[in-house]
């Protein structure tokens, strides 16, 4: 008996109860006559909804919508897979993260996911008690199903939990086992699912489908990327990445290929990864678009140095939102090149973003001014530098809130890591989207947007030129910090570690040491250093679109006030 299974791969809106209804259910009229129709971890409220949850009227609208579904299941026959928050009925924390299988007008399956992820980025056990360890089955159409919910089947290697959910789920006679995900996504991290999924398919000897949501949330960024994997053939099938889409496949228990589209058996792996400058691409473009749309702005503001970030920054807003809803402003000061303004206008001119003209000499002078006849002394020059961060990140807000555009600030994660930014000035905004690239990933994706839009869209003169804040006379980065492609892989090891993919691990290991064994060991623990004594600073800051394994905010959590060790 073969079993017609619709994967539905949404993108939700954090507890928009009604509106994540409604896209439930025009999948569900997309996916026609589906015998299993599957949704992804906590559909119903979105991943992840933090302490809304505690919110006392969250369950009971989490409950219209159950409803809702169970009203419209009473007219198929289709059995409907939901992730959704329940509510615990023993002794631990108050709720469960749960899969319920609705059919026929009934809940016929509640299971609670057993393996709460509490690490990097993950806080489940904050709200949720583990489920007990009993398998998930259903028999459907004479095939018998079990049921993962996320994390449940990252123990595949045994090292992590006391227990292994889909080896529970196997044992208990499951001929096919789904997996329903909100996996966050990161560089690397899609070939770590097909690679997992593919072993654990292998390993049992079942075929395996495996349905993620899509698009961003606050910081995070879903990929989507669901798929069918089967113990010979591996990942047979893949949804678009990045994309909210209904596919329906055929599983057949009994066939020469576990799975089947439009009639065809499916043997054949599918890609497994995208280069990395094409992700930072995409996942940034996707963050973007669903942040703003989400919290509410249409239009964005950007201040344009002439820099290559706010140069990437201004390309890539353009894309997400189109260079009709993004004004960029320039602020020159008497120590701003001539060159750095020419460069601003050349590239807004070839995006098609308004450029505006805002100089702040004046108002800096002013400053000093005041300072000294009330203060009694003249201002140093690092005052008078970060003076002048302050005064364009107080322009850039004015213009925020006189007409309504989000502030995007433009720190790449190398200098947000060592504090080179001004707290209340370029760190102001709304929202950061390259402040998980090092960079030397701002200049590889600044070359791979050129290349992707086929022309010289961000000058080769912004790419080209020497990094500077221009602050003071003559300033250059390399007057206070080390070449990039040396401090990004002191960087790496230390932000990252093993974390990383591991050819990178190895690659800034291996770098690190040699710089070591150079005696250079005072220049990396000067870096170090400088990376503790920022951590203030990016308290601050405001939320990083997550493209890395390891991004500032809920992905590294450290103190501020601490002593930290002599590697430091």
């Amino acid at each position: 008996m073969s079993l017609r299974i619709a994967m539905a791969q949404l993108n939700y809106t954090l507890c928009d109860f009604a509106g994540n209804l409604a896209r439930i259910e025009a999948a569900l009229d997309e996916a026609g006559a589906a015998d299993l129709i599957v949704f992804s971890e906590l559909c119903l409220s979105g991943y992840y909804p933090q302490d809304l949850v505690e919110e006392p009227d969250f369950l009971d609208r989490q409950q219209q919508v159950l409803d809702a579904l169970l009203a419209r299941s009473a007219r198929s026959e289709a059995a409907i897979v939901i992730g959704a928050v329940t509510r615990n009925a023993g002794i631990g924390k108050p709720l469960h993260n749960s899969l319920l299988v609705l059919q026929r007008g009934r809940v016929v399956l509640q299971y609670h996911k057993q393996l709460l992820p509490t690490y990097n980025i993950f806080d489940e056990r904050r709200h949720f008690e583990p489920g007990p360890a009993q398998p998930a089955l259903l028999d459907l159409n004479g095939v018998r199903i079990g049921f993962v919910i996320c994390e449940d089947a990252w123990n595949n290697s045994g090292a992590d939990y006391a227990i292994d959910p889909v080896q529970g789920v196997v044992a208990a006679g499951a001929q096919l086992v789904v997996s329903i995900n909100a996996s966050p996504s990161n560089v690397g991290k899609l070939a770590q699912r097909d690679a997992l999924f593919s072993g654990i398919a292998r390993h049992w000897q079942v075929p395996l489908l495996y349905v993620n949501q899509v698009g961003g949330n606050d910081q995070i960024v879903f990929d989507g990327a669901s798929f069918a994997a089967d113990p010979l053939h591996g990942i047979v099938q893949r949804l678009p990445l990045f994309e909210s889409v209904v596919a329906t496949l055929t599983f057949e228990p009994d066939g020469a290929a576990a799975f089947a589209r439009n009639g065809q058996p499916l043997t054949k792996a599918a890609p497994d990864d995208l280069p990395d400058s094409e992700f930072y691409y995409r996942q940034i473009v996707q963050g973007l678009r669903d942040y703003a749309a989400k919290v509410g702005f249409t239009r964005v503001v950007i201040g344009s140095s002439g820099g290559i970030d706010s140069a990437l920054t201004v390309a890539l807003a353009a894309d997400a939102l189109g260079a009709e809803n993004v004004v960029a402003i320039t602020m020159p000061s008497q120590y701003s090149s001539a060159g750095s303004v020419g460069d601003s206008v050349t590239l807004c001119a070839n995006l098609g973003v308004q450029l505006l003209e805002h100089p702040i000499a004046e108002l800096v002078g002013g400053y000093r001014g005041t300072f000294e006849r009330d203060f009694g002394a003249a201002p140093s020059r690092l005052t008078v530098e970060n003076l002048q961060a302050r005064i364009r990140g107080t322009i850039l807000m004015e213009y925020s809130n006189h007409f309504g555009h989000l502030l995007l600030t433009t720190g790449n994660k190398s200098e947000i890591s060592v504090g080179y930014c001004t707290l209340y000035g370029d760190t102001n905004g709304g929202l950061n989207i390259i402040g998980d690239l090092y960079k030397t990933e701002v200049f590889a994706l600044s070359r791979h947007y050129n290349a992707r839009h086929g022309r010289e869209l961000i000058p080769l003169a912004i790419i080209e030129k020497e990094p500077s804040a221009e602050l003071s006379e003559g300033q250059r980065d390399t007057d206070s910090l080390p070449p990039y492609p040396v401090l990004d892989e002191i960087l790496k090891l230390h932000i990252e570690g093993d974390r990383l993919r591991p050819a990178e691990y190895a690659n800034a290991r291996d770098f690190v040491a040699a710089l070591q064994r150079d005696g250079q060991g005072e220049l990396v623990r000067r870096i170090l250093g400088l990376v503790a004594k920022s951590e203030f600073k990016r308290r601050q800051a405001p939320p990083i679109i997550r493209v890395r394994n390891r991004a500032f905010g809920n992905g590294r959590q450290m103190p501020i006030a601490a002593r930290y060790g002599s590697g430091v």
